[in-house]
């Protein structure tokens, strides 16, 4: 009976510590978790000159918190193809020596962009965020454990090696500077209660993850697609709206098309959500709605965003 109870009281603890872990409101108690990076340097010397897979696997991949192991999954998927990647962009790889030292030091300034997520959402959860470094195909996503970065991708200074990147890395690689930004994109994503099922409802999903993410750490992570785009409102706003219902995101989100940047659908997002917060007299309920929207078309005519352009 003894055993059977402590198993019970261990069960309990267990399980409540992970829904902790997991359901964290505080902002300034959040977990920052860079064990990854560490482990990823000392597999990556380990690998040689041939960057062997097995070093990945042992040192870096098995040893994995949490959020590495919820990024192989569709992302790095495993040793082999990890190590064909950096094989491909050794140079590259090896610049980021000098750029994962700087994510610790972040804590303090991530950690006041999420008070004032509170501020502006007081029912937000603020889960650990894991830093790892990929394949280059990924800055961040979420899971059920937290926010998982790759770092591999904020490694953009005057001296990196650009002979090695293709085009579209050339275009989507950002300064380890935008950090705090893509953790705020990418908690808001985390709060958000729905999924998108056409072009319309994923761009306004991407594009309030970058409007609240701006509210509260200063800027977005997508400048330079406003800067192309923002000339051209009403000539894209027409083109988009032809296209919202469609099922097929080509040339508007996580792709892009000759002469424009990647994913303007961030930007028209961007767009419909500003729209409905600067049209809302109560701000923090306006967040609440934008949190948990349920009719992307009731939400996109609640906005007034199209009527700009009615003849």
């Amino acid at each position: 009976m003894n055993q059977i109870k402590s198993l019970f009281i261990l069960t309990f603890l267990l399980t409540n510590f992970q829904f902790s872990t997991a359901q964290n409101r505080d902002p300034e108690k959040i977990e920052i978790v860079t064990s990854d990076l560490d482990n990823f340097w000392i597999a990556f010397d380990e690998s040689g000159s041939g960057f062997n897979p097995d070093a990945f696997k042992r040192l870096y991949l098995k040893k994995g918190s949490k959020g590495l192991k919820g990024f192989m999954r569709g992302r790095i998927k495993n040793a082999d193809n990890l190590s064909q990647v950096i094989s491909k962009r050794p140079e590259y790889y090896e610049s980021l020596r000098n750029i994962t030292p700087k994510i610790p030091l972040m804590k303090n300034e991530i950690s006041y962009h999420l008070v004032k997520m509170k501020e502006f959402y007081p029912d937000a959860i603020f889960p650990p965020v894991y830093f790892v470094i990929g394949v280059m195909n990924s800055g961040g996503t979420t899971s059920g454990n937290g926010l998982i970065i790759g770092a591999d991708m904020y490694g953009l200074t005057e001296e990196t090696p650009m002979e090695e990147l293709n085009s579209w890395h050339r275009s989507v690689l950002k300064s380890v500077d935008e950090i705090p930004h893509i953790v705020a994109h990418e908690l808001v994503h985390f709060q958000q209660k729905y999924d998108s099922k056409n072009l319309l409802g994923a761009a306004i999903k991407e594009g309030a993850a970058d409007f609240i993410a701006e509210l509260v750490s200063g800027r977005h992570i997508n400048q330079h697609v406003h800067d192309f785009a923002n000339p051209k409102e009403e000539e894209l706003w027409f083109e988009f709206k032809d296209r919202m219902f469609d099922k097929d995101y080509q040339g508007w989100l996580y792709s892009s098309q000759k002469g424009r940047p990647n994913d303007l659908g961030y930007w028209m997002g961007y767009k419909i959500v500003k729209a409905y917060f600067d049209n809302s007299p109560d701000k923090k309920k306006a967040i609440h709605e934008i949190m948990n929207i349920r009719d992307f078309e009731a939400f996109l005519e609640s906005s007034g965003y199209a009527e700009k352009f009615k003849q």
